[in-house]
This record gives C-alpha cells, structure tokens and sequence, in this order.
C-alpha cells in the first residue's frame, strides 16, 4: 500500500507543478502538455513497481459497464465533435455578439446577457468547448471596447462550470460519476436542476457584488457581432446537437447507451457535412477544425489515473479513504471533500478515485451528487482545480492577460465557496423528492 501511496502523491505533486511551472514540454517543433506526460508516467510506474494484478487491471479497462473509461471518452470526444463543429461556424460568438448588442452600452447589462448567453449554451454543450469559443472572444472584445475584462472573464469562467453541472453531459466528470452509479439521463436533471439553479444564482449575485464598481464604467467602444456565413451547415449541427441530446435524454428507456448515441451523431455529422463538401467542392474545414480541436490529451490522461486508482483499489487505498469520508452526512463530507481535492489533484483524477471510493464504501446517489458538485464548482477555486482552469490561463496569457493563483483565489472565496454551499443545499433539498 506505501508504495502506490507514495507514487500517486509524487505524480499529483509533479503534475501540478507542471500545470504552474512548465505547462508545455517541447519536442523538436511540437509542443506538448506536460500533465497528461506526468501521468502516464505515474501509471507506469505504478505497473512497473506495484506489481498488480493485470488480469483485473485489463479488464477494468474493457469491461462492458457504463463506467468503462474508453466508454466515457467516446462519449465526451463525440459531444465536443458536434459542439466545436458549431464553434468552427462561428455559432456561439454569434450568439455572444447578440447578447452583447443587446447591452446597449451599459456595463451592467452586458454583464448579464454574457453570464445568461454562456449560462444557457453550457447546459446544452460543455464547459471546456464554450470556455475554448468565449474567451478569445472576450478578450478581443474587451479591447475593442476599451473595458476591464476581469469582471467578463470571471463571469464566463464561473458560470461554465456552474451550470455544467445542469445535463450529464456538461462535464466529463459528470459523464464518469453518474454512469459509475447508473445514473440515467432524466434520473441525473431532476436530482442536479435545484443544485444547479440554486449554484446559478449564489454565483451571479456573488460575481455581480464583487465587480459592481468596475460594471459601473462607461463602454466607449463599439462591440460587433458575428455572422455566420454557412447556414445549411449551421442547421446540420444544430439539429446532430439537438438529436443527440433528444436521444441521451430517452436512451435508457429505449435501450440506448449514450456512447453509441453520441458517436453515431458524431459521425452522422462527418458524414453529412464531408459529402456537402465534396458537392460544393470546397475544403471541408469544418471537420478538419474538429480534429484538429477534439482534446486527444484526455485519453492518455484519463486512463492513465484511471489505472492509477484501479491499482490503488487493488492495495485497499480507496478502501481505507471509504472509511475515513464514512463519517458524517454524505452531502457534506463527499461536498466539501471532492471541492478541494479537486484542487490538490485536479477534478477528473478526483472524480475517477471518488467513483472507486463511493462504489467501495456503498456511500450512494447523495456521495455521487455532492461529488459531482463538488467537481464542477471545484474548477474555478484555484487554477489547478479543472482542465478547463489550465485551458482558459494558457488562452489568457497569449492574449496578454494574467488570471493566476490569487485572481482565481479571490473567485474562489468570493465566488466558488458561496456556489457549492447552496449547491449542497440545493442537494438535500432534491433527494428528499427523489
């Protein structure tokens, strides 16, 4: 057991001075992330020094079960295909540029319509794709409009990782947690819609109140809203997403895993948008933007602390951590808890580990809900917390701009906190009718 104790702290360790010291190894002229490296090369390790047994470790990883992880990531990998393919067309910073027309000037209002317009499009999509289409966008626009991009950038990045919590597809961590439980679709909406609404709400009021001074300026630039030049292909996507949330809303009572559904819209839409392509005999871009986008990084990351904490499991790690969160209401304990290991471990390798815990332990749907709360709000406690956070930091500095430690600190205290004691108490409230 000391041995993968000491090699799972040595690799968290490693990892997060990597997210902070040198995000990006460079090889030749490819520059990679340097998380992803830190833990393959923990599991590894791991395999080579723990000597576990690699008949279970193997099947773990291909067993037929919601939970597989190669499950989970060909669900997440295809809802980003069908949500980068809208990006691609320009159809969130469309919407952006609406909402931001429709503020006429006024701080305040935009301030709104921005955490309304990223609120609603990350129930539908997810964090990490409207994080990756809205903060360029903010950036560029904070400077033609020759305001503080603080207060806008603090509201996108809290309200994408509140209201991912809404749909079981707004965040992977959503995706493992449930399934690991078997948690259906509607099943999911109705328990996570009161924590998500009451979240929602604590987090704008909180956001509002702490830049209120700031929102009070004048915009004396022009905001400009973008076009979407390609109709046809716009309407494809937007009826492969609408199909597909359809179909993950009613698959279970049809007999249809959320995987399949995913990746046959993923791949409908390939299909259907190659073949305009090649009829208008145009360079499909589109498609060639989604691979180029689709977060490959994931895959060796997930399934290498995947078989971190199945070897873990295997030494009775997560067993004696079931003992030590089994004391206490489990909406609490498992709350709290996975909020701020998420920001010692980052919250997918937290929510894996918390899955084993939870499963070991018979904790059940109160530990699964506060956890998955717990591994969304999280994120924007302190950069380290989510992907999402390393992603919109690394966007940040090639604008320019600087949203580290102590900006994501602030957010967090002011912010994070106040979201996931209503969240829980958004929870309790929800299980009594479930």
């Amino acid at each position: 057991m000391t041995s993968i104790i000491v090699i799972c702290a040595a690799t968290v360790v490693a990892m997060i001075c990597g997210i902070l010291f040198f995000p990006k190894i460079k090889l030749g002229r490819v520059h990679i992330s340097s998380y992803w490296v830190i833990a393959l090369a923990g599991a590894l390790v791991a395999m080579a020094v723990c000597r576990p047994d690699f008949a279970a470790l193997g099947g773990a990883l291909v067993q037929n079960t919601a939970v597989n992880p190669l499950k989970i990531l060909v669900l997440f990998l295809s809802m980003t295909v069908l949500s980068v393919f809208l990006d691609e067309l320009g159809f969130f910073r469309y919407l952006a540029g609406a909402a931001l027309k429709m503020a006429h000037h006024g701080q305040k209002k935009l301030f709104v319509y921005l955490y309304v317009t990223v609120a609603a499009l990350t129930v539908f999509t997810s964090n990490d794709v409207i994080i990756l289409s809205f903060t360029p966008f903010i950036c560029y626009f904070a400077k033609h409009a020759k305001v503080n991009p603080m207060p806008y950038l603090a509201a996108e990045f809290a309200a994408a990782n509140t209201w991912s919590m809404a749909l079981i597809i707004g965040n992977p961590t959503n995706i493992y947690l449930a399934t690991a439980y078997g948690t259906d679709f509607v099943t999911y909406l109705k328990i996570s819609a009161l924590p998500t609404l009451f979240a929602g709400a604590v987090s704008f009021l909180c956001l509002y109140l702490m830049f209120r001074k700031k929102l009070s300026e004048p915009l004396s630039g022009e905001e400009e809203a973008e076009h979407v030049p390609d109709k046809f292909q716009l309407w494809v996507g937007v009826a492969h997403l609408g199909v597909c949330t359809v179909l993950l809303a009613i698959g279970s009572y049809i007999g249809l895993e959320m995987w399949i559904v995913a990746l046959c819209a993923a791949g409908s839409l390939f299909i259907i948008s190659g073949v305009t392509a090649i009829v208008r005999k145009k360079k499909p871009a589109e498609l060639i933007g989604c691979l180029k986008r689709a977060p490959y990084e994931l895959v060796p990351f997930v399934l290498s602390m995947f078989v971190l904490i199945v070897i873990a499991g295997q030494k009775g790690v997560t067993g004696e951590i079931g003992k030590l969160l089994g004391h206490g209401p489990p909406v609490l304990v498992y709350g709290i808890s996975s909020f701020f290991a998420a920001n010692v471990i980052n919250n997918i390798p937290m929510s894996v580990l918390y899955s084993s815990v939870i499963a070991g332990a018979g904790a059940g749907l109160p530990a699964v809900f506060a956890t998955v709360i717990g591994s969304n709000l999280g994120a924007y406690f302190t950069p380290v917390g989510a992907l999402a956070g390393i992603m919109f930091s690394s966007i940040l500095t090639h604008n320019g701009l600087k949203f580290g430690y102590p900006e994501f600190l602030k957010m967090g205290v002011c912010v994070a906190l106040p979201a996931l004691l209503a969240a829980l108490g958004g929870l309790y409230l929800s299980l009594m009718f479930v």
